[in-house]
């Protein structure tokens, strides 16, 4: 009798305490997601409207009750006839806005993918991502910048093609696509 009570004991305390330690286990975060190299094009060091990598430090109050809301907006989850999947989102948390694709690579060979963040005011990141020969799903996703402005006025744009720039363009994702444009 008294196993069964302290059994029921634990349960209850089990059934109180999760949901307390993963409240305060904090934001969860989708950060160590490897990539190449980042590029960041039409702005200069000077501009004070220039996208900053570098996290903001005030942030919105906009939370689920687990750390900031992060919003989505994608385009159509695309495939090409020689193998490659993907689907490209502009992310938004916050204060902050990057471009996100997810992929599945089945060609058989190593690609490359370049995933842009085209911006307000002519501003544009840029990242290289190696994507390798694998049938296991995967991401790639810019640098996060200080929203500014119209959301509707972001855009992104995955482009999936041979490594080394060798071979044709085998897809093209955009997060307003609305019909492959694979070649």
């Amino acid at each position: 009798m008294n196993l069964r009570l302290l059994a029921l004991a634990g349960v209850a305390v089990c059934a109180v305490a999760l949901p307390l330690a993963v409240a305060s286990a904090g934001p969860v975060s989708d950060e160590g997601h490897a990539v190449v190299r980042s590029l960041s094009l039409g702005s200069s060091d000077d501009d004070p409207k220039a996208p900053s990598a570098a996290p903001s430090p005030a942030r919105s109050p906009l939370t689920l009750g687990l750390g900031l809301a992060t919003a989505a907006r994608c385009g159509p989850e695309l495939s090409s006839p020689d193998g490659i999947e993907a689907q490209t989102c502009v992310m938004t948390q916050g204060e902050d806005t990057w471009a996100r694709t997810y992929y599945r690579n089945a060609t058989g060979d190593d690609l490359d993918a370049v995933l842009s963040l085209m911006a307000p005011a002519d501003r544009t990141v840029q990242m290289h991502c190696a994507v390798e020969a694998e049938d296991e799903p995967a991401l790639c996703e810019t640098p996060r910048e200080r929203t500014r402005g119209d959301l509707d006025a972001y855009t992104a744009v995955a482009e999936f093609a041979g490594r080394g720039g060798s071979g044709p363009l085998l897809l093209r994702s955009g997060s307003n696509s609305s019909a492959p444009t694979a070649s």
